[in-house]
């Protein structure tokens, strides 16, 4: 029975490429997205056209007992060693007057509350097993609070600080929790791509990415957090931040 690779958030960008990376080096990547059934049977048949494993399963992460579902669904097709919690919270940028209650809720409900759920989930059979890794992808939000960013801010602070508590309680047990602030903007057509539309995520291509490498690439992402996944337990890395050489550290760029 293979390993598994457990993507939450399996878009055409960060999640499905680190499932692809992972079904290439013998796991079953079991890919999760919320909606999109025709991009999600695409990015499992490029995996299988290829002699590798993989599955598709949509999941709405809001949904009470979903997220546990489904971690009880994959550990049947073989332990979860590896799970990617890759759900966004953006909004784009709203003053606090355009801020809803229930907006600021629903940021913190998918990118804090629903990586509790996922870990309440998953931990207690990694623990058993005395082995597994969690990899959270983060934003720079998560140690840089902007105008305009009262939910994503708020939200991704709370993921970073709960990366932080379960490291502290499950290292010791075995287990790998790893949090990454991708620090730029990522060339992925389901993030940033349907946050800007066609024809600017184009044209910023253009002007920065592609051959300039001023944007983020999913393949070499990926490298990261497959390395990040088989560290020695010896030298674990708990938080690291990736950009693009050309951009400037969130700590160097004025807010």
């Amino acid at each position: 029975m293979n390993k598994v690779c457990l993507i939450i958030g399996a878009g055409a960008g960060i999640g499905g490429t680190v499932g692809a990376k992972f079904a290439a080096h013998g796991y079953h990547a079991a890919l999760a997205r919320r909606s999109d059934t025709a991009g999600l049977d695409n990015l499992v048949s490029e995996i299988v056209a290829r002699g590798d494993s993989a599955s598709g399963h949509l999941l709405n992460a809001t949904e009470e007992g979903a997220i546990e579902k489904l971690v009880e669904e994959v550990e049947q097709l073989g332990p979860i060693d590896v799970v990617l919690f890759n759900l966004g919270a953006q909004i784009g940028n709203r003053a606090l007057e355009q801020t809803a209650l229930k907006t600021f809720e629903l940021g913190w409900k998918m990118a804090c509350f629903g990586l509790f759920r996922l870990a309440k989930a998953v931990l207690p059979a990694m623990e058993a097993r005395g082995r597994g890794t969690i990899l959270v992808t983060s934003a720079t939000a998560a140690v840089r609070g902007n105008a305009g960013q009262h939910s994503h801010a708020a939200a991704m602070g709370g993921r970073r600080m709960l990366c932080q508590t379960l490291n502290a309680e499950y290292a010791p047990k075995g287990i790998h929790v790893a949090h990454i602030i991708v620090d730029g903007a990522v060339d992925a057509p389901d993030t940033l791509g349907k946050m800007l539309g066609p024809e600017m995520f184009e044209q910023l291509r253009d002007a920065r990415g592609k051959e300039k490498d001023g944007l983020l690439l999913p393949a070499e992402i990926a490298e990261t957090y497959y390395h990040l996944a088989h560290q020695h337990r010896s030298a674990w890395t708990h938080e690291l931040d990736l950009r693009a050489y050309s951009d400037l550290a969130w700590w160097n760029n004025a807010p």
